[in-house]
């Protein structure tokens, strides 16, 4: 006994609507994603060109987002933001509802993106890329037993920003 479904076969009114709109579906793919593209590239030169006006002239070239979590609050306060001083706008993801809309809070969505975005060190240079240390990963490996990997991040976030990591 043959249980199987017969195979349905596409209508011929479909198969017409694919025909008429391949053409312009190859022309507007690829053109809404150049479009988005370069709307992207504006959005983040004029994101750098208000960081570097305003914050600049504050000293300020680090933004670094934490949050309340116990694997890494206490350590990212004694370690990394005492270091810093007012050289970052400092952002705490989990007081983010009372974020007012700023330049910080944009800069954090743009260049935070959706993954491992807290802790973030993100470092603005005036004519280099700006550079993004996502802490998230190492933090995990140190809540493990691994130090290895956060003292390295740590090096490194360091070592850009010309700040001298004395251990303690």
């Amino acid at each position: 006994m043959n249980t199987q479904k017969p195979k349905r076969k596409m209508p011929w009114w479909a198969i017409l609507l694919c025909i008429v709109f391949a053409p312009i579906l190859l022309v507007a793919i690829p053109t809404l994603l150049i479009i988005v593209l370069a709307l992207y590239v504006v959005s983040t030169i004029c994101l750098h060109i208000l960081i570097w006006s305003l914050w600049y002239s504050r000293g300020c070239d680090i933004l670094f987002v934490y949050s309340d979590s116990p694997i890494w609050h206490d350590y990212v306060e004694q370690h990394i933001i005492s270091k810093l001083g007012k050289r970052a706008v400092i952002l705490n993801w989990s007081q983010r509802k009372q974020w007012r809309f700023s330049i910080a809070r944009m800069a954090f969505y743009h260049f935070g993106g959706y993954r491992q975005f807290n802790p973030l060190g993100i470092v603005f240079r005036p004519f280099h890329r700006t550079r993004t240390f996502r802490f998230w990963q190492p933090f995990r490996d140190f809540k493990h037993g691994n130090s290895e990997a956060l003292q390295k991040m740590e090096n490194e976030f360091f070592e850009l920003i010309r700040i001298q990591r004395h251990e303690s």
